[in-house]
């Protein structure tokens, strides 16, 4: 097994192609696009060839949302994603710039100049197809392809945008279509820790994490790397170095290709990651005739109107009723509880509905509990110990979830990062 230049085990080739993804605070400002230009004219002299994929600059996107709300109510899809992809525009624009002061050539495209054809969904579009023709053309020619992230084109020739996290959708799925020896994700952070570092300060770094677990980690709060670039990663196995634009140090490597005895201890730990999130919401329909039917009808409507739906619970039935409650993202909850008062609940004979916003998730993630008997027992242990309720659980192979209030989730994530050695 080689070594990446960072340290990491991944055998790559003496001369690579590396796609380089950098976020808003990695460019945040001249100076930050000055710093990025550098370290990829220190990449291509040491004789790789690189394509950079870039994010709008710090908080443009929010701000670019909100000059849009200022002048207009309506928000028409089409003209919000030509406005708001803008930014990734200007920021590639600019890093071209700054790598022309480098002494390197490079040319910035757009994802439609870039090849990426994708659905009509506007504000959060699907790739469909990427040919990348011209940024091939300009590798051969030795000029760096600076690509605008988050962004493509319909069918329709209308500009489309990935959403929140669609530039490391885009490095991926370039990094995939160019056939790359590896995908770079710059952030703010120096990698995937084991808990929010802000939350647990004594979380650690995780040097290698596979993708089914990285996958978990996203589903259930942990906000880098953007879940859907997992799942196109985990799918067309490209491997990820998720790391820091501002300290360079190794960050942590995503691949599912198996490393060597020295790479690894003998058994890795049977949770590798505590994660937590605040964002959704807990929505409960009473009373609602226990039969067959009332729970296709309810989450079909619900999928009909573009709800969102998580973890589902149905309680046991007491003369016939029944109560079914499910989580929402936060964003979805108005549209859920519009369309169960708007007739679902009367059609499904319900009592009542009603909604929770005060709920937080915390969930144990890792592949080592397949193989472990008693792990959900010490993590329901472990919160009863701390008087920490549990209102929902859920779990796949590889995870535990729990509801618990939104006020003791942080410190039922220390408890838990505790329980399982996770504390360095």
């Amino acid at each position: 097994m080689g070594q990446t230049r960072s340290g990491l085990p991944l055998a790559l080739p003496v001369v690579a192609l590396v796609v380089q993804k950098f976020g808003g605070t990695s460019v945040a400002d001249t100076d930050r696009m000055r710093i990025v230009a550098d370290h990829v004219a220190r990449c291509i002299r040491r004789g790789d060839q690189v394509v950079l994929v870039v994010s709008a600059m710090g908080k443009e996107t929010d701000e670019l949302l909100h000059l849009a709300a200022q002048v207009s109510s309506s928000a028409p899809g089409r003209e919000m994603d030509m406005l708001i992809t803008a930014g990734e525009r200007k920021a590639g624009a600019l890093i071209c710039m700054a790598l022309a002061d480098q002494g390197v050539p490079a040319q910035s495209f757009t994802g439609s100049q870039a090849g990426f054809l994708t659905d009509t969904n506007h504000r959060n579009a699907k790739i469909l197809e990427i040919n990348p023709y011209r940024i091939k053309e300009s590798l051969a020619n030795g000029i760096v392809p600076v690509v605008a992230g988050s962004q493509g084109v319909s069918p329709e020739r209308n500009v489309t945008f990935l959403g929140r996290g669609g530039s490391d959708t885009t490095a991926v799925a370039l990094a995939h279509s160019l056939q790359a020896d590896l995908c770079e994700l710059y952030t703010d952070v120096s990698g995937v820790f084991s808990a929010d570092p802000r939350v647990v300060t004594r979380a650690q770094k995780m040097p290698l994490i596979s993708f089914d677990e990285l996958l978990e980690m996203t589903a259930t709060g942990c906000p880098k790397p953007a879940m859907r670039s997992v799942e196109v990663a985990h799918s067309y196995q490209v491997p990820l170095h998720v790391r820091s634009a501002f300290t360079w140090e190794p960050g942590t490597l995503v691949s599912d290709a198996p490393s060597s005895k020295e790479d690894s201890p003998m058994e890795q730990p049977i949770i590798r990651a505590v994660t937590h999130d605040l964002s959704e919401a807990k929505v409960t329909v009473s009373d609602v005739p226990d039969q067959p039917g009332v729970s296709a009808t309810l989450f079909r409507e619900l999928a009909e109107g573009s709800v969102n739906v998580d973890m589902i619970v149905q309680n046991v039935s007491d003369d016939g009723l029944t109560d079914i409650s499910f989580t929402v993202p936060v964003g979805d909850l108005e549209r859920a509880m519009e369309i169960l008062n708007g007739g679902v609940a009367a059609k499904l004979g319900a009592n009542g509905v009603s909604a929770d916003q005060s709920i937080g998730r915390v969930s144990i993630i890792g592949a080592g509990m397949k193989s472990n008997p008693g792990v959900a027992a010490t993590m329901f242990e472990t919160l009863a110990n701390n008087e920490i309720n549990i209102e929902m659980i859920s779990t796949s192979a590889i995870r535990v979830s729990c509801v618990v209030a939104a006020d003791r989730a942080e410190e039922a994530v220390q408890r838990l990062h505790t329980a399982f050695g996770l504390d360095g």
